[in-house]
């Protein structure tokens, strides 16, 4: 557009000029001492113009050989631009694609060509995470120090540089580090939201509680994180405050809590446990009754379950109006089972974990159901249901019955524990509480599997063993064995020690 309204003046002025010139016809003199000239005014005007055009074209063709060194450097800059930018590009589109070893190379070679900082910090950040993809991390080090030596003092490339390390950092489980870094951009600016989110996950990684519930609040006042995740780092973060600060600061922690928050499982497990600690069963259930409400847990339903007799009533009904619109769900129908062995209803309590083991198959049923077989004196039943729990469980070996070899005396084995010396029902367990679904409940979380007490098989006693002391070696606690039709003192190799 600006090149068409100028050739529109240029033409509006020369027709101007020619009808000035056509008008104003005339001659111009030139007198000189010893010459006279005479000229129209026309052709004096045009050689005028003319005379102004070739002076200007030579003063451009003067500048422009005077300015060749200067214009050649501007285009070897450009075009080492043109190549940086390439090399980056390609480096780039190369980790993006997943071949790490190609993408080093590039970027390794524009580090020793480039002389822009920001170039060479660039690359030296991506270097790093090629290297780093790679599980290169003697180069990935290398780059990053590299990266941050060539930052200087800008402020953004240190910043860059911090936050990329960080990040790597992270993902080795160097926590300590990543915090160093990042701590500084937070203190710096709490709307670094990226360099916010690392610290989180630093903390996270350190296990600290107190840190992330802060950071999350922060990211959360900032929308600079999504939903879920933030309720994932709460549950986790208040969770550990409530078990850490106990009874004495739950209100004021509870009450720093959201609705929402208070409803997440392990906030929700946590603080019904401090009830209970405390005897609260009453406020425990009102704590896991909405929890329950909101997901349908399956570890605030089994929590749910557990209480004394005289808790039964209002969570009995609540677990049976919550059966309604959760007809299926085996372990909401395990859960009223148990309520139900606890208030002593055999019946009902057998028609729950009948539904629920035709729906899911569980241990902690079939646990239930032995006990209960076994206090109704159906005693093959019981046995049968503890076998199936056993079996589920994978810790208790089926014994194959060895006539050759009886059992040992083990009533002197020094790290045997008999069973009738071990607490009573009533001693180590509360009385609303079942011994199996007990061990149920705990197995899945202990990992760990429970020791097989088998009862002895007692020989007839010898006289040479009464007189064991507890300080006997075990040498001669294992030779007490007998062995039917054989005579051990005459089949011996070693002389047998006497127990004096």
């Amino acid at each position: 557009m600006r090149t068409w309204f100028w050739t529109l003046i240029l033409f509006i002025a020369a027709v101007a000029l020619a009808l000035v010139l056509r008008e104003h016809a005339g001659n111009v003199y030139l007198v000189t001492p010893h010459y006279l000239a005479r000229a129209s005014l026309t052709y004096v005007v045009l050689c005028i113009l003319g005379l102004f055009i070739v002076l200007y074209v030579l003063l451009r063709l003067l500048a422009w050989f005077g300015d060749g060194p200067e214009r050649f450097r501007l285009w070897r800059g450009r075009r080492a631009q043109r190549r940086d930018q390439t090399l980056l590009e390609t480096g780039w589109i190369s980790i993006l694609e997943g071949r790490y070893e190609q993408a080093e190379k590039d970027l390794m070679k524009l580090m020793s060509k480039t002389r822009s900082q920001s170039s060479k910090v660039v690359a030296g950040l991506a270097a790093a995470r090629a290297a780093h993809y790679q599980g290169q991390i003697a180069q990935r080090d290398q780059a990053l120090a590299a990266a941050r030596a060539a930052a200087g003092n800008d402020v953004r490339l240190k910043e860059a540089s911090a936050v990329a390390s960080a990040e790597l950092y992270l993902d080795q489980h160097r926590t300590q580090e990543a915090i160093e870094l990042l701590q500084d951009l937070q203190d710096a600016s709490s709307r670094h939201l990226h360099a916010t989110r690392l610290l989180l996950r630093a903390y996270r990684q350190e296990g600290n509680a107190e840190r992330v519930y802060e950071l999350t609040r922060l990211l959360m006042r900032r929308s600079g994180i999504e939903r879920q995740e933030a309720l994932g780092h709460i549950e986790f973060a208040a969770a550990a405050r409530l078990c850490a600060g106990g009874a004495e600061q739950f209100k004021a922690l509870w009450s720093d809590l959201k609705s929402e928050e208070k409803t997440l499982p392990g906030v929700a497990l946590e603080a019904a446990l401090i009830q209970e600690r405390d005897g609260n069963y009453e406020e425990a259930g009102r704590i896991l009754e909405p929890a329950i409400a909101a997901s349908f847990d399956s570890r605030l339903l089994e929590a749910y379950a557990q209480c004394p007799p005289e808790f039964v009533g209002r969570r009995l009904a609540k677990a049976e109006e919550w059966l309604r619109s959760q007809p299926n769900n085996p372990v909401l129908l395990s859960t009223l089972g148990h309520l139900c062995l606890t208030s002593q209803l055999w019946g009902q309590g057998e028609h729950y974990l009948l539904r629920s083991l035709k729906i899911q198959g569980d241990l902690r049923n079939h646990a239930l159901l032995g006990n209960l077989y076994d206090s109704l004196g159906r005693h093959d039943e019981a046995v049968s249901y503890w076998r199936k729990a056993a079996s589920m469980a994978g810790t208790l070996p089926v014994l194959a019955v060895s006539t050759a070899l009886p059992a040992a005396d083990t009533r002197h084995d020094p790290s045997h524990t008999d069973a009738d010396s071990l607490p009573s029902q009533d001693e180590g367990l509360p009385h609303y509480t079942y011994a199996a679904s007990v061990v149920a409940e705990d197995l899945p979380d202990q990992g760990r599997p429970l020791p097989v007490v088998a009862e002895p098989v007692v020989p007839a006693a010898k006289p040479e063993q009464d007189s064991l002391s507890s300080s006997a070696d075990l040498d001669d606690y294992f030779d007490t064995a007998p062995i039917p039709g054989v005579d051990l003192s005459q089949t011996s190799d070693r002389p047998r020690r006497s127990n004096d």
